[in-house]
């Protein structure tokens, strides 16, 4: 914890690279975890872990907690004497900042590179937090979920899925669910460690409820056991548990 500004900061053990365009642009050992907003942490590097040139871009953001950053292009060589690659405003540096740890190191924008690797595997939407953990447990707990009365759920065989600090998720076969309750609709959300969910909106009580329902058709490896399953949010639905009604938990997504 860095005084009394309030900014999380954390060593990370893990080998950290990105790689755009096929080459590795951010190849580091000595990456800092640093919490810019509460929900996972951001990847701080050294400036002689980049293979890049910095080139500052003219514009500046402003942080109440980090201080004002400065924003750079990175400037790309093809080392045979071709034009450089450009990519616009991808790097920031708190040259400044209260918090003494950050201003000798820089911050990629996760977006500015193809793909980035924690050791050899590849890490999607965001660096995956130290303090998240996740648990997909088979279990025989019954299961019932109700919306707006309705039940539309209702299961002996449930996975429930632990996550930080989320409520327990009951994930349940399809054969468990009523699915021509349920309409497949576009929205598509990205999770570092479950991978990408796809919705159901879910017609009971006489209405339709947007994108109440979810599932995993190819979820990443850490998260398997919730593969091809359907869950509800807590937060929206009444969901019986052994013949217990949980309290719908506030949350995020309440």
């Amino acid at each position: 914890m860095a005084g009394s500004t309030r900014v999380r900061t954390q060593s990370n053990p893990k080998w950290i690279r990105g790689v755009h365009g096929g080459k590795t642009i951010v190849d580091s050992r000595d990456v800092l975890f640093v919490w810019e907003i509460p929900y996972y942490p951001a990847w701080y590097f050294p400036l002689s872990d980049l293979a890049a040139e910095l080139r500052p871009s003219g514009e500046t953001d402003r942080s109440p907690s980090r201080g004002e950053a400065t924003r750079f292009d990175l400037v790309l060589s093809d080392g045979e004497g071709g034009p450089d690659e450009i990519i616009p405003n991808a790097a920031w540096r708190h040259l400044d900042s209260p918090v003494a740890e950050l201003r000798d190191l820089v911050r990629i924008e996760w977006d500015a590179v193809d793909a980035w690797f924690e050791e050899d595997e590849e890490v999607f939407v965001h660096p995956r937090s130290p303090e998240v953990r996740i648990d997909a447990l088979s279990s025989s707990k019954h299961v019932r979920v109700f919306v707006d009365g309705d039940l539309v759920a209702d299961s002996v065989r449930p996975t429930v899925l632990y996550e930080a600090s989320l409520p327990p998720r009951f994930y349940l076969p399809q054969a468990d669910v009523r699915m021509e309750r349920l309409t497949r609709t576009e929205s598509e959300t990205a999770c570092p460690y479950k991978g990408w969910a796809h919705y159901w909106n879910v017609n009971a009580g006489g209405a339709e409820h947007a994108d109440l329902a979810w599932g995993y058709r190819t979820p990443l490896p850490e998260s398997a056991p919730i593969a091809g399953l359907v869950c509800f949010y807590n937060e929206k639905v009444d969901i019986e548990v052994d013949g217990q009604m949980l309290e719908r938990p506030k949350t995020k997504f309440s």
